[in-house]
């Protein structure tokens, strides 16, 4: 199976988001698989060439300066076909669910997306994804080619290094990129914090921390102290608590950090799907029948205003 990964960029410079897709194509295909990064002028494309990737080629262009679905995703048919790939495949992200989508759009192909494990059976191929909010694990066979997918980050981890570097190939943009949709802008709040999706700790919060400046305070200041990211709980997003990009959860996005603490977290179902994989689970919170003590590997029944500010200047003293 040859295998075309597409690697997360801002237009600018080379995510680390890419790695598990690329931990994926190790795995399915070490010796028959390139990478494709889009954008103009990109920068940490040596990133990618120690993994063992026939090539990476990088298509450089002024109408690729922003990710734009409608701009990327032709780039991405246009290769995908030259290459004579049997799979797309990327991290999934909001960006590749934006891109990948649109581009089995584009070749009429099927598109499976947060596959955790991949097989061949009798021809076919045979993945396996979380369904009902990651209860069940859902067998599906595909049908078509070539196959459009998004991988899970936590279930392909990093890649191996090589000792051979993979040769950087420019490639031409397709001709006539369409541009009807524009860059406006991008807004986030995280304050120079890691990227929650990637972050080696994350500190969650729940609606019972009662405003953006309680949330700021309590949260952000452990995940500071911690040098971690800050997540949310979707009623807490919904209550105008934390900022929507802070949601873990189904809806949300999906963490697998080395610690994770829950602070005034309930654990619904929802949450749950979207942290379930972090390594240690810390729950905090005054409800000792709380669904998220059944997940915790360490859990305190305690109230936040007392517990944290404690925790927190522990953590600061330690570091010292």
């Amino acid at each position: 199976m040859k295998i075309l990964i597409v690697a997360e960029t801002d237009g600018g410079r080379v995510s680390e988001k890419t790695l598990p897709a690329i931990a994926f194509a190790q795995q399915q295909s070490p010796n028959n698989f390139a990478i494709l990064a889009i954008g103009e002028n990109l920068q940490c494309i040596e990133t990618l060439t120690g993994y063992g990737a026939q090539a990476v080629l990088t298509v450089s262009h002024p109408a690729l300066t922003k990710p734009l679905a409608e701009r990327y995703a032709p780039v991405i048919a246009h290769h995908a076909h030259q290459l004579g790939a049997d799979a797309i495949v990327a991290t999934t992200t909001t960006f590749s669910r934006d891109v990948l989508a649109r581009t089995a759009g584009l070749l009429d192909a099927p598109m499976l997306s947060d596959i955790i494990a991949l097989e061949s059976a009798n021809g076919k191929l045979v993945a396996k994804r979380p369904i009902y909010s990651a209860n069940l694990i859902g067998t599906f066979e595909v049908e078509g080619s070539p196959v459009v997918m998004t991988v899970r980050g936590p279930a392909w981890g990093k890649p191996t290094p090589t000792s051979a570097e993979s040769p950087v190939q420019s490639a031409e943009a397709p001709p006539d990129i369409p541009q009807r949709a524009e860059w406006l802008g991008l807004q986030g709040g995280s304050g120079g914090r890691p990227d929650l999706t990637q972050a080696r700790v994350v500190v969650s919060g729940g609606r019972p921390l009662k405003d953006p400046e309680t949330f700021e305070k309590y949260i952000g200041g452990l995940a500071d102290a911690l040098g971690g990211a800050v997540g949310a709980t979707r009623a807490a997003v919904d209550s105008g608590i934390a900022p929507n990009e802070l949601q873990v959860g189904q809806t949300g996005k999906t963490v697998a950090p080395e610690l994770y603490i829950a602070v005034a977290v309930s654990g619904s179902v929802q949450h749950l799907a979207g942290m379930k994989d972090s390594k240690v689970i810390v729950a905090i919170n005054t409800d000792p029948e709380a669904p998220i003590f059944q997940v915790a590997d360490y859990g305190l029944v305690a109230d936040l205003y007392q517990v944290l500010p404690e925790l927190t200047e522990l953590v600061k003293n330690s570091r010292a």
